[in-house]
């Protein structure tokens, strides 16, 4: 039984680089408090006493982590079968403007049980098409992922304001009408603040994940393709179908992110309603070491930054807490290595 509880010699190596990442992240964190003048241990404990003890501040931190445990699942699948999705942003966009344009369309007595799952499935089919976009260039014509996901970005971004201007936008505002009711997602009354029961979606998400990675055949697949795609190719894997399946999955989740934004917050489309939630999700992803457990901690980590980090804004320069979640990033794509390069 104790063998059976103990990690193995890859988990432990990918739990001590996160680890590191962490305490780096804090200390150049806490370095950068000094230089503006600020005590490191005042900060971070206001930040903790804030976020932990007001239930509005802990409810922002349950809002920004279920956007960004969505999206990163998004780029942890994506990773595990060998490709590097940074188009969770304009999946995510996309995913506003389904989620937005058919709970707009639907009927003002349309029920909820009906209306919450059209919104979720228009969402997750917008990113998942954005992804398979990716996919199908990177297998046919080899085009690289990281530069599609980039122009996908850029494109979908685009088209989204345009279909604003023209079709969405009311009163010479960047926001359009209003969904339907029975397609709202209900509040989780944590002292007004914007969480909300998109939240269960990411749970679900990441159980369902996990499940799949670790208990189906379709997941060894894919973590196979993303180890070795020769080796998987030998052993009859068709390793282009997994990489288009693996991002229409990866695009489909970074949609589903729009839940949050959408049917439980803003209930409209809002011109960069979710921006920079899909970048942020590669920082969960490279954080949680692609598993689904460690995104969902990565999330609530990069969520405590972001709504602990607005707690205590007149102590610390807002652009601070951003900078920091730069450092995560930067702290962990070279702890990966390091470690490896330690333990040989």
């Amino acid at each position: 039984m104790i063998g059976w509880l103990r990690p193995s010699a890859s988990v432990r190596r990918e739990l001590e680089a996160a680890v590191i990442a962490l305490l780096v992240s804090v200390a150049i964190g806490s370095a950068l408090m000094l230089i503006v003048g600020k005590s490191p241990g005042h900060v971070w404990w206001h930040m903790l006493g804030h976020t932990f003890t007001e239930s509005y501040w802990f409810g922002q931190l349950l809002y920004k982590a279920t956007g960004l445990a969505l999206t990163g699942l998004a780029v942890a699948i994506a990773l595990d079968a060998g490709l590097f999705n940074i188009g969770a942003e304009g999946q995510l966009t996309a995913g506003v403007l389904a989620c937005a344009v058919i709970g707009r369309a639907l009927p003002e007595d349309a029920p909820a049980i009906l209306a919450v799952p059209a919104c979720l499935l228009g969402a997750a089919l917008a990113g998942g098409t954005v992804g398979a976009a990716i996919g199908l260039l990177r297998v046919t014509r080899e085009a690289h992922e990281v530069i599609t996901s980039i122009m996908l970005n850029a494109i979908v971004a685009g088209l989204a304001l345009w279909i604003g201007n023209v079709v969405l936008f009311q009163g010479g505002t960047t926001t359009g009408g209003q969904i339907a009711p029975g397609a709202r997602l209900p509040q989780l009354g944590l002292g007004g603040s914007s969480a909300n029961a998109a939240i269960v979606i990411s749970i679900v998400a990441i159980a369902g994940v996990w499940w799949l990675r670790a208990r189906t055949t379709w997941g060894m697949a894919w973590l196979a393709v993303g180890r070795d795609p020769a080796a998987a190719r030998s052993v009859g894997i068709d390793v282009s179908r997994v990489r288009v399946l693996a991002m229409i999955g990866s695009g489909a989740l970074a949609g589903l992110a729009a839940a949050n934004f959408v049917l439980g917050h803003k209930h409209a489309f809002e011109e960069g309603l979710g921006r920079g939630t899909g970048l942020l999700g590669i920082s969960v992803a490279l954080l949680g070491r692609t598993h689904p457990a460690g995104v969902a901690v990565a999330a609530l980590l990069l969520g405590f930054l972001s709504a602990g980090g607005l707690s205590v804004a007149e102590e610390v320069p807002k652009e601070l807490i951003e900078m920091l979640q730069g450092v995560v990033v930067l702290a962990v794509a070279c702890s990966g290595p390091w470690v490896r390069r330690q333990r040989g």
